[in-house]
């Protein structure tokens, strides 16, 4: 076996990915690591060589030419040989052939992070360069909430993910549907370069696409605004813990009473619940909740829109007026439609739409405020959604990522073709 140091940002399932490995293969071999809940930098892994598949070379081949063969990129075939130059990939010599993604730039590589969606959304601005990359403004810690944005049609629909710290696997997701539609708009084009499109003329009769519709249909009539990491500091503190070098970690252990495990955290880093921030009675969700005190989870703050993450999800929405958002959390496979009956009398059939394209229930729900698809339909009057992907317990296990980003996928493709 080989040594590995732990470095920062790492976590089991992130080195088991970089490795070729599962995250039970490298616990077996470092059974420390079942007795505490987080990675520390310095720590030393051992790990046992990986199961890829391996492939010998044939006279005359090269290595150009054996990533076509495996349907991949020669970049993905030479960061999986590192050790080889191109020119040392000669008849008789053994490499290894890594796992096929298809070209595929959203995917989990142990836990999705802030740091993979801030690659991926680079990735895709320059796949595709009719995607626009922005922030919305900062986290508490000083991060980018980054946005995404497809298309420029008049019909303003957003979507957003890991409102709650848990709920990261909503970000993977929703990015890998924005991921299929870019795809979708290239191979409608026949344009794999990703050139620019004139998002304002209507492009007729075009092939139909994976969801039964053209995606530049999408392109021309909508413009869909995500954003898919509203919490960027808690998804980090539940992913990696924190460590006594963290400027926050006396408050954060009291406040997650005494816990060295995050993976029960929902707030931001402050110990603010998100999804209670928003100015919809938020003094009776207040009460309601019963929390005067910053914990992980629960507590709405000393205010509305104290913390700056639901702020500038508010400011986005003031700035844009969407015609219809989403709030993408897990779990329970349900979809919450009204608001104190202030929701317009189409949300009722949106939501049976919604709920056929999934598989979820529409549900009509009470006893609950101040959360952000709440504070759109009472400022609006506009459809908003609350959608619980997923069954479970939060976070929800990554076996289950390709199953409900298909769902995803067809509830996003259901609203786009409003």
């Amino acid at each position: 076996m080989r040594e590995y140091i732990v470095q920062k940002g790492d976590t089991l399932h992130r080195v088991a990915s970089a490795f070729k490995l599962s995250a039970d293969t490298l616990m077996a071999d470092n059974p420390w690591t079942a007795a505490q809940p987080y990675l520390i930098c310095g720590q030393v892994l051992y790990i046992r060589p990986s199961m890829d598949r391996k492939y010998v070379i044939q006279a005359a081949e090269h290595a150009r030419q054996i990533a076509k063969q495996f349907g991949m990129e020669l970049d993905e075939l030479r960061q999986a040989n590192p050790e080889l130059a191109e020119h040392d990939f000669v008849e008789g010599k053994t490499i290894i052939i890594p796992e096929n993604h298809q070209n595929q730039i959203v995917r989990l590589r142990g836990e999705y992070g802030y740091e993979d969606l801030r690659e991926d959304l680079v990735a895709l601005a320059k796949g595709y360069p009719f995607i626009e990359v922005g922030s919305i403004g900062t986290s508490v810690m000083g991060k980018d909430i980054p946005y995404v944005r497809i298309g420029r049609g008049p019909l303003k629909i957003h979507a957003n993910a890991s409102v709650h710290a848990n709920e990261w696997l909503t970000t993977p997701c929703l990015l890998r549907f924005v991921e299929r539609y870019a795809q979708g708009v290239d191979s409608t084009n026949g344009n794999k370069g990703g050139e620019h499109h004139d998002e304002r003329e209507d492009p007729g009769e075009a092939p139909l696409w994976i969801y039964g519709v053209s995606p530049q249909t999408w392109l021309y009539r909508t413009s869909l605004w995500v954003v898919p990491m509203v919490n960027p500091d808690g998804v980090e503190l539940v992913q990696q813990g924190a460590l006594p070098s963290h400027p926050l970690y006396h408050d954060l252990r009291k406040w997650n009473e005494g816990r060295a495990d995050y993976r029960g955290w929902k707030a931001n880093i402050r110990g603010v619940d998100l999804n209670d921030q928003f100015p919809a009675y938020w003094e009776e969700e207040v009460r309601r909740r019963g929390k005067t005190s910053p914990s992980r989870r629960d507590y709405a703050g000393p205010a509305p829109l104290s913390e700056p993450e639901a702020k500038a999800l508010v400011d986005l929405t003031e700035r844009e007026q969407f015609d219809m958002v989403l709030s993408i959390h897990s779990q329970g496979q349900e979809i919450y439609w009204n608001y104190r009956d202030l929701e317009p009398k189409e949300s009722r059939d949106w939501a049976s739409r919604l709920a056929a394209a999934t598989g979820y229930r529409a549900v009509k729900l009470g006893g609950s405020d101040a959360g952000y698809k709440d504070w759109f339909i009472q400022r609006f009057g506009k459809p908003g959604f609350t959608v619980e992907v997923g069954l479970g317990v939060n976070p929800l296990p990554m076996r289950d990522y390709d199953d409900i980003a298909a769902e995803v996928g067809m509830l996003m493709a259901t609203v786009l073709s409003w």
